[in-house]
């Protein structure tokens, strides 16, 4: 399969069976995905795996972020949670908004490879991924932010994923306009 049939096949699956890729498996997607484009390559992003009762620390620092008195079940939707985690490094020549697209480029990059390779993944973020609890149940440093987390597990025989809308591209991409042109409404 080509990239560019992977990347149109993809689709978020909402709901996922009980089974995950090892750490093992998953190690040869994040190296591929870390291929991102990365100015100045500051690597300002890290990855931590949920897994097993993890998810249940997680769940805890939810309902603790939201004033909830039971936790979360939220991350129990999906046996493997990945935390995709901004981490800012200082840089002269790389803003902070360009190290958190990098780290997003990472997240977006590894759901197509792990969908690719035939796993149910869909990216989740809140509210409350800017939330104290949250960040402290994942260790998050200073210059850190929660961007969210890839839940993954495997496609459901039978089920289909979530609906996609085509994208027309037609309407999506311009051309430069002329000096002392008028900006171009959208159709």
């Amino acid at each position: 399969m080509s990239a560019l049939d992977a990347v149109r096949a993809r689709q978020s699956w909402s709901k996922v069976d009980d089974i995950a890729p090892t750490r093992d498996e998953l190690l040869p997607f994040v190296a591929a995905a870390g291929r991102v484009a990365d100015h100045s390559s500051l690597r300002p992003w890290r990855l931590i795996e949920l897994r097993g009762a993890d998810r249940e620390v997680l769940g805890a620092a939810i309902a603790k972020a939201q004033g909830d008195s039971s936790p979360s079940s939220k991350p129990l939707r999906a046996p493997l949670l990945i935390a995709v985690v901004a981490s800012y490094q200082k840089s002269e020549k790389v803003p902070r908004w360009e190290q958190e697209a990098v780290a997003s480029g990472v997240a977006h990059t590894l759901s197509l490879l792990l969908d690719e390779a035939g796993w149910g993944v869909i990216w989740r973020t809140g509210h409350y991924t800017r939330a104290k609890p949250v960040a402290k149940a994942h260790g998050l440093g200073k210059n850190e932010e929660l961007l969210g987390w890839l839940y993954v597990g495997g496609k459901p025989e039978g089920k289909k994923p979530g609906r996609r809308k085509t994208v027309d591209a037609r309407k999506l991409i311009t051309r430069m306009p002329k000096a002392g042109a008028k900006k171009a409404k959208k159709e």
